[in-house]
């Protein structure tokens, strides 16, 4: 009897995984379409658009909610090891970055309606390049969890690198523009604060990126010179 008892455990464990999967990629897809929102009010001088992104936010933090309860769930029922630990464990994990990445796209349309109420700025133009940088490296730490590419996953962090320099370069032209035209103070001030959360959603796509490593191979891409530890 041992044996049918296991399998109907093992059953029960993969389709309450693949729910907890499922759940991630539905939170993913909402955080996009944010994000995407937010960037259109932004870009676009859209205050519609950048409403809608704040008030679906609040689906986004109900379905982080959800996925906490089903992982410790899952944990607790199943007591999981190995890979299937590993699962669960970077489930949860992205399910928390995700969240934060929601918080960034409300942050840009926020921003985004203070400068909508004002005189158009030229350069809102040039954070259209960390924009796409940003959004690519998000879209592609997804596509690494959803897949299991670790060479993807493991890509992400020199990306990140680029948007770091990105976000420096571009905060230093702008304080450069407030000192040349101090007038204009109060809408660029907002630009540095819509840069800032570009380079934190690169940050937090590298996170994803290594939470997806981690589910994969067990491998700690945070710091590659330390020897892999199997889990």
């Amino acid at each position: 009897m041992a044996t049918p008892h296991r399998s109907h455990i093992l059953s029960n464990f993969s389709a309450a995984l693949e729910a907890l999967r499922g759940d991630v990629l539905m939170m993913k897809d909402l955080t996009e379409r944010n994000f995407a929102n937010a960037a259109k009010g932004f870009f676009d001088r859209d205050s519609s658009r950048c409403k809608v992104a704040i008030a679906d936010d609040e689906e986004i933090d109900l379905l982080e909610m959800q996925v906490d309860r089903d992982g410790i769930e899952l944990l607790t029922r199943f007591t999981p090891v190995a890979v299937d630990l590993r699962q669960v464990i970077s489930a949860m994990k992205i399910g928390t970055n995700l969240e934060r990445v929601g918080d960034q796209a409300v942050s840009i349309a926020r921003r985004a309606c203070k400068l909508n109420e004002e005189p158009p700025l030229a350069e809102v133009g040039w954070l259209r390049p960390m924009y796409q940088r940003s959004i690519e490296m998000f879209r592609d730490s997804f596509a690494a969890y959803a897949n299991g590419d670790l060479a993807l996953a493991r890509s992400i962090r020199e990306r990140d690198i680029e948007v770091d320099r990105m976000n420096h370069e571009l905060t230093s032209n702008l304080t450069a523009e407030m000192a040349l035209y101090p007038e204009r103070a109060r809408g660029l001030v907002n630009l540095i604060f819509v840069v800032r959360s570009l380079e934190r959603l690169g940050d937090l796509s590298k996170n994803i990126a290594e939470d997806a490593a981690f589910a994969a191979s067990a491998e700690d891409i945070r710091h590659p010179s330390i020897r892999r530890v199997e889990v």
